[in-house]
């Protein structure tokens, strides 16, 4: 099996706080009171025991059937297995793809690159990383400001709009072999950043979700050059946005933004920014609660998302190549093992995803195959990880 090196950056820890590779939390004080180790969580999302324990006992109940359904008919029992409704409409809904699975071996996978970055490092809550076209690590943290309880009120209004925005600069660029600071930006513009994206052109796609937009940058410029959604004003129309979490580029031009903790939706827009489709749309069979990340498997067709709350990956087709099969079921990548996914890279036609804190579950990466639909491995050890990245040549992940 080969090896693909990640940075020791990979999956980010969420609070700044990296022991292990040498970058510390500027502050103590970004872990608030009454959060646990998650202070993205909205309140109320944080004991989900109960429910991960039954979608626990439901996959099993799955692939008890499934291997009931597999042996000969003398050897079936005269009752099958009941069926969750979940599972009957996927055991119903074949895939029109190909379903060959890839071969775990043939896949590389992420070791840690060690004694890196070679520098100690002060950042506030690390939100997002990604891999510039140079193959430069780029780092999006919030400085001084964390999201807790008092962050926003009941209509997802952010309440410290007063403070103006982040007076440091959030977006930090550095050396791929080294990990020191080569540059950085992004100072008086965001106020609660979250994802950050980084296309093949080198512009940075943001989102913020104080602001409730989206917007699309040249490296290092404080004006955009594209801006989706209304500042400072939730909403579910299709002129505004509630807390956008992430953005995928296709090499088109098309773009998609997971919007995100209160619509709990994907909007695909064109190059121009016109809006092109929402999903899931009617008659598609999907359910996102707070999708976290999203990535394209340009070659599949697919737009693969962290479903975090649902503690899945789900990627239904993305449209980019023809629109036949949108509103299909989409594949789902569903096992007791993976938890609350946080993030999700592309890699081929393949996936790497990162799940977070999620009851005693490890938190890890995992390799997934979405033509199968199956987890195909497991790789590194993480404390509160929030993003991940791969860089455009394949090479490296962080």
């Amino acid at each position: 099996m080969s090896r693909l090196p990640f940075a020791a950056l990979l999956a980010l820890m969420y609070l700044g706080s990296v022991a292990p590779t040498g970058i510390s939390s500027s502050s103590s004080n970004h872990l608030p009171a009454g959060l646990g180790m998650d202070v993205d969580l909205e309140p109320g999302q944080v004991n989900l025991n109960e429910r991960f324990f039954d979608q626990v006992r439901a996959l099993i109940k799955r692939r008890l059937q499934e291997k009931e359904l597999s042996k000969p008919s003398s050897e079936q029992s005269e009752m099958p297995l009941p069926l969750v409704v979940d599972d009957a409409v996927a055991l119903q809904n074949q895939r029109s793809y190909d379903n060959v699975p890839i071969p775990a071996a043939s896949v590389p996978t992420p070791v840690l690159v060690e004694n890196w970055p070679t520098e100690q490092h002060s950042f506030g809550q690390v939100t997002a990383v990604a891999v510039d076209p140079q193959g430069n690590p780029v780092v999006f943290h919030r400085a001084e400001r964390y999201w807790d309880v008092n962050t926003f009120n009941e209509s997802n209004i952010y309440y410290l709009i007063e403070y103006g925005p982040i007076k440091e600069k959030t977006i930090y660029v550095l050396d791929a072999k080294t990990g020191s600071i080569k540059t950085g930006w992004g100072s008086n513009m965001f106020y609660m950043p979250h994802g950050m994206t980084i296309d093949g052109h080198g512009n940075y796609w943001i989102t913020d979700v104080a602001m409730h937009q989206a917007f699309k940058f040249k490296p290092f410029s404080n004006k955009p050059l594209l801006t989706i959604g209304k500042r400072f004003r939730p909403g579910s129309s299709v002129k505004h946005l509630c807390k956008p979490t992430s953005i995928a580029v296709a090499t088109t031009g098309e773009f998609f933004i997971a919007d995100g903790y209160c619509n709990s939706r994907i909007l695909k827009f064109n190059a121009a920014g016109k809006l092109l489709r929402t999903i899931p749309q009617p008659p598609e069979f999907l359910s996102l609660q707070v999708p976290h990340a999203i990535t394209l498997l340009e070659h599949l067709d697919l737009l693969c998302i962290a479903d975090r709350e649902n503690m899945r990956v789900v990627c239904p087709k993305a449209g980019l190549i023809s629109s036949h099969g949108e509103g299909e079921p989409a594949a789902t990548i569903q096992e007791p093992d993976l938890g609350r996914v946080f993030g999700v890279a592309s890699y081929g036609d393949i996936v790497f995803a990162v799940n977070g804190p999620t009851s005693m579950l490890p938190v890890r990466g995992f390799t997934i195959d979405p033509r199968s639909e199956a987890i195909i491995g497991h790789w590194g050890e993480f404390k509160n990880p929030h993003s991940m990245a791969v860089s455009v040549n394949g090479s490296a992940c962080m």
